[in-house]
Order: structure tokens, then sequence, then C-alpha cells
């Protein structure tokens, strides 16, 4: 493609955010009528923007992470539950239990690092530098053991990494 390529008339890249983020509800309704338990060694690591609308969660972790943030969803997660638009799940940070509530449109992304599958979106809030911050630090055993998204993202193949970028013209 060339710069002098038109402007779009169709938004493929907003229909196609959506249809991949839709994979993220199937595969967290999946665990959800399976009752809230993950097949193998599946585990989910989720990041979303804190302020994005419609995001809900413990005023502690949104001073904590103004920004984004990263759960973990594998051993101690409770009442998950899906819906159209998004889902709740109740973790424990500290030791200390909370419930969120989160949209898919503030999902930036989703990997299972247990088949090196990851998904990253074009966050739907202005876009903002990310902040650093701290890991997420949920109540699971043997989470030093774990990769990160990024570690998924950056593996030398790049094997069943999607990343869908439409360099929008600003």
């Amino acid at each position: 493609m060339s710069d002098d390529t038109p402007d779009s008339l169709i938004p493929y890249d907003e229909i196609v955010q959506e249809a991949l983020r839709a994979v993220v509800g199937r595969v967290l309704g999946t665990v959800e009528r399976d009752g809230g338990t993950l097949p193998g060694n599946h585990h989910f690591y989720i990041t979303f923007k804190t302020g994005a609308p419609g995001v809900d969660i413990p005023a502690s972790l949104r001073e904590r992470f103004p920004d984004e943030m990263t759960i973990v969803l594998q051993n101690k997660f409770w009442d998950l539950n899906v819906t159209e638009t998004g889902f709740s799940v109740g973790l424990s940070f500290n030791q200390i239990p909370s419930k969120l509530q989160i949209p898919f449109a503030a999902i930036t992304a989703f990997v299972d690092p247990a088949v090196d599958f990851g998904l990253q979106f074009q966050a739907a809030v202005d876009d903002v530098e990310p902040t650093e911050h701290e890991d997420a630090e949920n109540d699971a055993p043997g989470s030093e053991e774990r990769r990160s998204p990024s570690d998924v993202a950056t593996t030398e193949d790049g094997s069943n990494v999607v990343t869908v970028d439409f360099g929008r013209k600003k």
C-alpha cells in the first residue's frame, strides 16, 4: 500500500478489533459455562485500561494502576460472569478479595501462555502512552514462574500471536 491510499469509508480496523475481542468473550464464556474451571494448564493474562468507560475496580487498584493493569485468571478467581459487552470476576489482591468489571472494549491484550496464544488490541480509549506499574500480584501460587504477556508476544517465530495495527492516520 502507498501513502496515496484513500481513507476507507468502511471502518475495517474497528470491525476487526471488535471481532478479535469477541474471541476473548467466547473463551471466557466457555470457562464460565464449565463452572469457572480452566482446562489443562490454560491460564490467562488480561491487560486492560483502568480508566476506560465501564471499568469498575476498587479505588485502591485504580490508584495503584492509573492507566493499565494486567490480571491473571488461573488458580484463585471466582464469580466469573461473561456478558455480550464484558465480564466481571472476583480476584484477590494482597489477600483482599475484590470484584472487577471489565468491558471488552477496555482490553488491550489477552494471552494464554500455556499454548503461546496472544492477542493485542488498539486501545479503545484515547491513545495514551501506558505508564509503568507494578505487577498485579494476584494471589496465585507460582506466579514468579509465569511468563509475562510480552514474553509470548515476542516469541522468535511469532507463533499464535495476532497483532492488528492499521496505522491510523492522525
